[in-house]
């Protein structure tokens, strides 16, 4: 039997928004990350200010996306935890 994978939330119609606190927390820098949004036709004011969905990163192929899309997807399942716990505590 597959158990899914801790990373990936349980909801995969849920769309993974990675912010940049992602970004931090996969200690990736700002300075090389504007111009390399950029390149992809991507706005940093727009990813400042809503983020970008991971599916739009990773269709890039680029791998350092994949450590800053595999932050944004672990910090939504651990949201998606921690809010079923508050759901059945309250």
């Amino acid at each position: 039997m597959n158990e899914p994978d801790a990373m990936t939330p349980k909801n995969t119609d849920q769309k993974i928004i990675v912010t940049v606190q992602d970004l931090r927390a996969a200690r990736l820098c700002f300075q090389g990350s504007r111009p390399w949004l950029a390149r992809h036709g991507l706005s940093w004011q727009e990813f400042l200010a809503n983020g970008i969905e991971a599916e739009v990163l990773d269709a890039t192929g680029d791998a350092l996306v994949k450590r800053v899309t595999a932050q944004a997807r672990a910090r939504v399942a651990r949201e998606t935890r921690a809010s079923r716990k508050n759901s059945r505590d309250g």
